[in-house]
């Protein structure tokens, strides 16, 4: 995947953020290629929810540089970010509880006739077209989205981003809460997705969603990035190694490894 001759989707070149004299994000070099998903773990105030609000246009970087499709870009708000096709859910999905799919689904971004009423049938048949895509199972159509399951609303938020050409997702968190049952339904979207070539930065402290679903796995500690690695070529202990410890493999010691489970 890496070893691609064409250039990243996306790449954050040593980004960094300040709030007073505190370095949230320092000197962060990250990059994401199409059709993957790259984890991006570490403790709280690690500093990978700021630096994905960079990306998200929901916070200026200090200095840094972002780059798509390998040409640098300016990205200084949600709606500039969007125009690059980057989309963001967050854990709290930002659901609008008491309309449903269709009504959430272009929230902000409503469909008119041409007399300037809303088209409610042309955004219902655009809802029921990407959830067929995503989520084929997806029966709810006429219900509030507060009556849904937490799998199914993870759904609504996907295939809002989806249908407005996503093709970098942030996902903050996505199965945070979640059942198992619903978790699994999260991660066949998430596969859905990569297999369509969108990008993926998923940020979860589930080091199993990370395991399941990521190529390349970002650690961050204190504001730096650790080290991006190949999910195949590294252990959890590892990766709890450096999302604990700032260290990365082959800097850990055995008993230090043991230490973490006890």
């Amino acid at each position: 995947m890496t070893a691609t001759t064409t250039p990243p989707l996306v790449e954050m070149r040593d980004i960094s953020v300040a709030f007073g004299g505190v370095h949230a994000v320092r000197n962060v070099t990250i990059d994401l290629h199409p059709g993957e998903v790259v984890g991006l773990v570490g403790g709280n105030g690690a500093g990978k929810s700021t630096l994905m609000r960079v990306l998200s246009g929901a916070h200026t970087a200090d200095s840094g540089q972002i780059l798509i499709d390998g040409k640098p870009v300016a990205i200084g708000n949600p709606r500039e970010a969007k125009a690059y096709g980057i989309e963001t859910i967050y854990q709290t999905l930002a659901l609008a509880d008491n309309v449903d799919a269709a009504a959430n689904m272009f929230l902000g971004r409503e469909l008119t006739s041409r007399f300037g009423s809303l088209n409610d049938g042309a955004m219902e048949s655009a809802t029921r077209k990407v959830m067929h895509r995503l989520n084929p199972n997806f029966k709810n159509f006429k219900s509030p989205v507060k009556s849904l399951s937490g799998g199914q609303r993870q759904s609504v938020a996907i295939a809002r981003a989806v249908h407005f050409n996503a093709r970098i997702l942030i996902m903050d968190e996505p199965t945070a809460a979640l059942g198992p049952a619903e978790t699994a339904q999260v991660r066949d979207l998430v596969k859905q997705l990569k297999d369509e070539g969108i990008g993926i930065f998923l940020i979860s402290h589930d080091i199993h969603d990370v395991f399941d679903l990521s190529d390349r796995i970002s650690v961050m500690y204190h504001g730096q990035v650790v080290g991006t690695v190949e999910k195949g070529t590294i252990t959890t202990d590892e990766i709890l190694a450096m999302i604990i410890m700032g260290k990365k493999p082959g800097e850990v010691t055995s008993t230090e490894l043991a230490a973490l489970h006890v």
